[in-house]
């Protein structure tokens, strides 16, 4: 044991002494967390999803414009005419809307849809369009029975009906489903989880290299140290590179972007440790099986990339095609992106990613035994 502590912690000593090192550990990719969060964190919480529509207000009266306030009150995100081409949908209110409401005649709203939107946003607006329309009859109806003679529904009793306080509250929130990964819980893990895959590949993968050319490793095998403490030494080091990765990165997400840890922290630790252990023994590994280190440096990149795409983490899971979603079960990524959106995005215990955290220790065990029997001086 005392060999193992000696040589991962003077492989850590040796990687921060070196300038490339911190680039690659911390800038680029805290710089992919901050615009891979922004393009991907749509309107408003992704648990409460505003999909955007389009509403062409016709009616210059005041039932019209309060409609729309009871649209954008129910949770529609209303567009600008200048960005129609984003809607998922659009609601059109004829310009006799409040005419033909106060003479007590039936009228329309137009709901059409647009060309190449999501059904999913699609049906949300239309559920609350029909809420919306259900409160302005609610507000009406309200209105006109406020006194016995025949009602004459003016703004002003109208706004004060639609402003006062609810007496019955509804909490709604998702039952069957779960929202999908969005801005920053889901930018920061992806990154990190790629990152860590990647960073512990090359420096493993390249540093094994590098020392068998160099004759450090003979130099190591002629001191009374076994294989399996020279292979274990070598992952116990790439692993304290990925500690310190992990915990910057932890505390950016906590404190400067707001990513939902809280309780679940522990387990969001526990799933990146096993997964650094996951990746510092491929490194090794790759570092076992070849000797060029410009060519274990360009098969890490390509091998971590991949695996960082079908995982996983360039975009959620949830939008994938079935055949990537079998795929992502093959790869360490796509294990440790489910567990840790089931902690992060979904709220879930340390339970729910038992099964997560067994197959990357079968991934690791796996990786370990590779690379003590690929081991060569």
């Amino acid at each position: 044991m005392r060999h193992v502590l000696a040589i991962g912690h003077n492989d850590l000593r040796l990687f921060l002494k070196s300038k490339t090192a911190y680039l690659w550990l911390f800038v680029i990719p805290l710089t992919f967390v901050y615009f891979m969060g922004f393009a991907n964190r749509g309107p408003g919480d992704p648990a409460n999803r505003k999909p955007p529509v389009l509403v062409e207000n016709q009616d210059a009266n005041f039932l019209g414009r309060a409609f729309l306030d009871e649209l954008g009150a129910q949770g529609l995100w209303q567009l600008d005419p200048t960005n129609r081409e984003t809607a998922a949908r659009g609601i059109r209110i004829p310009a006799d809307f409040t005419s033909k409401v106060l003479a007590q005649e039936q009228t329309k709203v137009e709901f059409f849809r647009r060309d190449g939107s999501a059904e999913a946003d699609a049906a949300i607006i239309e559920v609350r369009l029909v809420r919306a329309l259900i409160a302005m009859n609610s507000h009406l109806l309200e209105t006109a029975t406020q006194t016995s003679a025949p009602p004459a529904i003016t703004e002003e009793k109208f706004r004060a009906v639609m402003n006062a306080p609810n007496p019955v509250s509804l909490n709604v929130r998702f039952a069957g489903r779960k929202p999908m990964p969005s801005g920053f819980n889901f930018s920061l893990p992806g990154n990190l989880v790629m990152y860590l895959m990647m960073n512990l590949l090359i420096f493993g993968g390249a540093t094994m290299a590098a020392e068998r050319r160099n004759g450090v490793i003979k130099r190591l095998m002629v001191h009374p140290v076994t294989r399996h403490e020279l292979v274990t030494g070598k992952i116990y080091g790439l692993m304290l590179l990925g500690v310190v990765q992990i915990l910057f990165f932890l505390a950016v997400g906590r404190f400067a972007l707001g990513v939902n840890l809280g309780a679940n922290l522990p387990g969001v630790t526990l799933t990146l440790l096993v997964f650094a252990w996951v990746a510092a023994s491929l490194g090794v590994l790759a570092g076992s099986v070849f000797a060029a280190e410009d060519r274990v440096t360009g098969i890490c990149v390509l091998a971590s990339l991949l695996m960082a795409a079908l995982g996983g983490c360039w975009w959620p899971l949830e939008i994938a095609p079935p055949a990537l979603q079998v795929i992502a079960l093959c790869l360490p990524t796509g294990w440790a992106m489910q567990a840790l959106h089931q902690l992060i995005s979904f709220g879930s215990g340390l339970d729910a990613v038992v099964l997560p955290l067994l197959v990357l220790l079968a991934f690791g065990a796996g990786a370990n035994l590779l690379a003590a029997r690929f081991f060569r001086n």
